[in-house]
């Protein structure tokens, strides 16, 4: 059985370089690291879209009434006074959502114990906290890389050397999907 590689680390600081790694991998595409890092990343990455290729139309469409918030032209929700009190008012909305079935939910919950939820905040720097959306990576594979990489039987990864790096001379790639 192959041995996982240290990387001068304690296990703990391993396990989180290569989870943010892998995360950083799967949002934005490619990342800049070392080459025995790049190789440690990529064993686990491969197996997370391996299991998202397997996964990725295992599911099952339903249609659900939901309740929104009815909001003016600026974004704000409408309220109204009802026996002396404002409450907001709602709408009903048919909706289709997608519904995992046993199989593909168990394969998100082993994403999620490998990747970090990453967070977007806005630019702008107004409401910068109140605007911030968590990044739903799961459904990025299931949805993108799933069916991207449907008939191909591996290799989902490529390392490009780009040379050593000033401070220690390590060797530094880019790893990205194919």
């Amino acid at each position: 059985m192959p041995r996982k590689k240290k990387l001068s680390l304690t296990s703990s600081q391993r396990k989180a370089l290569l989870r943010n790694q892998a995360t950083a991998l799967i949002q934005h595409g490619k990342i800049v690291t070392t080459q025995a890092r790049a190789k440690e990343v990529r064993k686990i990455v491969e197996s997370l879209i391996a299991l998202a290729v397997k996964e990725r139309d295992n599911y099952e469409t339903v249609s659900i009434k939901a309740k929104v918030a009815r909001k003016d032209a600026d974004g704000k929700r409408v309220k109204e006074v009802i026996d002396g009190k404002r409450r907001t008012v709602y709408d009903e909305v048919d909706k289709e959502i997608k519904k995992d079935k046993p199989s593909r939910l168990n394969a998100r919950r082993k994403i999620y114990s490998v990747l970090y939820v990453p967070t977007f905040v806005p630019k702008e720097a107004a409401k910068r906290k109140r605007n911030t959306k968590k990044i739903d990576l799961a459904a990025k594979l299931f949805d993108e890389y799933g069916p991207k990489y449907a008939d191909r039987k591996g290799g989902y990864t490529r390392v490009i050397k780009i040379g050593q790096r000033k401070g220690d001379a390590a060797m530094e790639v880019v790893l990205e999907f194919v």
